[in-house]
């Protein structure tokens, strides 16, 4: 939040809902891997209570990530998400330094090009190497 405050953008409210996915989502990817062969971190495995998918570079399969938030809490509207892999354990300092180098990523965090439309809620996941944040347009309902 301090980086969106530089960039004079407003805080986003934490999630309870969006920190469960990102919390599970981290921990998938930590311990089963399905960013394995031309999956990327937005991937799902088919280890957990959820619908598995391959997310490609393409963005074909864009729904499953989109739809997680719905498919495993209480936050009835779509997510978008932010991945980073690094040594365990990855600190989060190092993930935002990672994200804020990347066009695409920092985008997304401080609403630029077509992520122009505010965050309402964010939800935050670090597990032994991975880190995920998620956003919604929404806010917590």
């Amino acid at each position: 939040m301090e980086y969106r405050k530089d960039k004079g953008l407003g805080l986003i409210p934490l999630s309870k809902s969006l920190t469960k996915v990102a919390q599970l989502h981290s921990k998938d990817l930590a311990l089963n891997r399905p960013d394995q062969g031309n999956c990327n971190a937005h991937s799902w495995s088919e280890k957990g209570k959820w619908t598995s998918c391959c997310y490609t570079s393409d963005h074909a399969k864009a729904s499953c990530m989109w739809d997680k938030p719905k498919e495993l809490s209480s936050y009835n509207h779509p997510g978008y998400e932010i991945s980073c892999v690094g040594s365990n354990p990855l600190r989060a300092v190092a993930a935002l330094k990672s994200w804020k180098t990347s066009k695409s990523h920092n985008d997304v965090m401080i609403n630029l090009d077509v992520w122009d439309e505010p965050w309402l809620a964010i939800g935050i996941g670090l597990f032994q190497g991975y880190a995920t944040v998620w956003f919604g347009h929404y806010p917590e309902d």
